[in-house]
């Protein structure tokens, strides 16, 4: 039976929000490809038939992940307009206790550096553009905004993947609150 154009997209759609999704919660190589096909509804061979690999399909996952923190990134970080807003959600216990729909960066960051090309030039671009959004942000020289937005992106993600890790809630907490207090000072200008 022929399946249509659309129902093809709608089907490579699901499959990388799925994707997306699962390496989030479990990472990379603890998501296997039966796994994300069975979790969108398809068999292995589905999966690469339609990305070649799942290096493939976790590139374009990232991708998609990204896209959707993008937008939310442009609306919570306005030109000039600091960080702690956005670094108050970010670094809040709803973000790191749902990392299924939260930051793809914190979600795979520890992974990146051991995956292939794709994985790891789609997580730079997506590095690039949220340090950018960042140093935008920051009522800084661009030529200080820079450093200041890498060392604040730093933060955000390790204090993030810190909270996430450690098996102490008190401790958990504690993380992201000196994670917020130190990215809100730097608002000045001194992060």
């Amino acid at each position: 039976m022929r399946v249509s154009k659309a129902q093809v997209a709608e089907n490579r759609a699901r499959l990388l929000a799925e994707t997306a999704r699962m390496i989030r919660e479990a990472g990379i190589a603890g998501s296997g490809v039966d796994a994300l096909a069975r979790a969108a509804g398809f068999t292995h061979g589905s999966l690469y038939s339609q990305f070649g690999s799942k290096e493939r399909l976790v590139a374009e996952a990232l991708a998609e992940a990204m896209a959707a923190s993008d937008a939310v990134q442009a609306d919570r970080l306005p030109p000039g307009g600091g960080i702690g807003r956005f670094a108050a959600q970010y670094l809040s216990p709803a973000h790191r206790d749902r990392p299924g729909t939260g930051c793809a960066l914190a979600a795979i960051g520890p992974e990146a550096a051991r995956e292939g090309s794709a994985v790891r030039s789609t997580f730079t671009a997506a590095l690039r553009r949220m340090a950018g959004r960042l140093a935008a942000a920051l009522p800084l020289e661009p030529k200080a905004a820079e450093p200041a937005a890498l060392a604040s992106l730093s933060t955000l993600v390790g204090a993030l993947i810190l909270a996430r890790a450690v098996d102490d809630p008190e401790l958990s907490d504690r993380i992201l609150a000196a994670g917020r207090s130190h990215l809100s000072a730097g608002d000045a200008g001194g992060a």
